[in-house]
């Protein structure tokens, strides 16, 4: 009989910052890394089922970042994605983790491309999910959202109607054909931390910060284009903010990538296509890692 490595939920505290990071982590601890980095509005739970498909083989590892999940920001903290990154960079530097294989998904794909353009060195590969690097990918609805400014009236307040119950339901269900593939409660979690004190001020500071991100496209498209990591691109095509477009676009610099789209995904594909993605993702790793 092989054995098995149960997912164990930790504390990481970030000393410099006193954020106390929450993570997830499944695996041998001499196996080949994969960090695991969540988008909005969720957390590292929405690796849960991933790690377990993993955990028999690889070391996976999955932060909450300040703002979200379990993670402990103090008062003050500053919500940026260029902060965001500082945190999961100086987590990664607390577990010893020098070489990794990155999947990033939504916010996941600023804060890890950031740090792979910091430590191109500790790149080892990239699974790319829904996460966007590419002016193509915008939908008019994600470019109506990043032009918003902060001094603009009536723009904070459309920024805070993303985070009702409402909202984080569009995001799941939009684009998927088969809505019983989707698990009620994965929404109702991510509202749930959504609803804590101080989250909708975090988020909302995250929301003004976006543009932050659009402006570093062109720094990480060069990224791409001179590293070359083996890249696995995965893509629900129903996706409301970040279209199938922006998946091709990795092609124009990652020419060598694999590229799977599903068109009756959306967004969170990983929750309603995941016997589908399992082994494409078992097959990448065992030929990058």
């Amino acid at each position: 009989m092989s054995e098995t490595f149960p997912v164990r939920h930790r504390h990481a505290t970030v000393e410099a910052d006193g954020v106390r990071v929450f993570y997830r982590e499944a695996g041998p601890a001499d196996a080949p890394v994969l960090l695991l980095l969540h988008g909005f509005p969720s957390g590292s739970h929405q690796f849960r089922r991933l790690m377990d498909a993993f955990g028999d083989r690889y070391r996976l590892i999955a932060p909450d970042y300040p703002g979200f999940g379990h993670t402990e920001a103090p008062a003050g903290f500053t919500y940026t994605f260029d902060r965001l990154a500082d945190i999961t960079e100086a987590f990664t530097d607390a577990l010893g983790l020098d070489r990794y294989a990155l999947y990033v998904f939504d916010f996941g794909a600023p804060v890890g491309l950031r740090l792979a353009a910091r430590r191109p060195d500790r790149i080892t590969g990239l699974i790319v999910q829904n996460g966007n690097a590419y002016e193509d990918g915008l939908s008019d609805g994600a470019r109506e959202l990043i032009a918003r400014r902060r001094e603009v009236p009536g723009d904070e307040d459309a920024v805070r109607g993303l985070f009702t119950l409402e909202s984080t339901r569009f995001q799941y269900e939009a684009g998927v054909a088969d809505p019983a593939r989707l698990d009620p409660a994965a929404p109702a979690l991510d509202q749930y931390f959504l609803d804590l004190p101080g989250r909708a001020d975090a988020q909302t500071d995250l929301a003004f910060d976006y543009r932050s991100n659009v402006a570093l496209y062109p720094a990480w498209q060069a990224w791409l284009r001179e590293h070359r990591p083996p890249a696995l691109v995965l893509w629900g095509t129903g996706d409301p903010f970040f279209t199938a477009a922006g998946a091709k676009a990795y092609l124009r610099d990652l020419p060598d990538a694999e590229l799977h789209l599903f068109e009756d995904a959306g967004h969170f594909a990983l929750e309603t296509h995941l016997p589908e993605i399992t082994p494409l993702i078992g097959a990448f790793l065992a030929k990058a890692l």
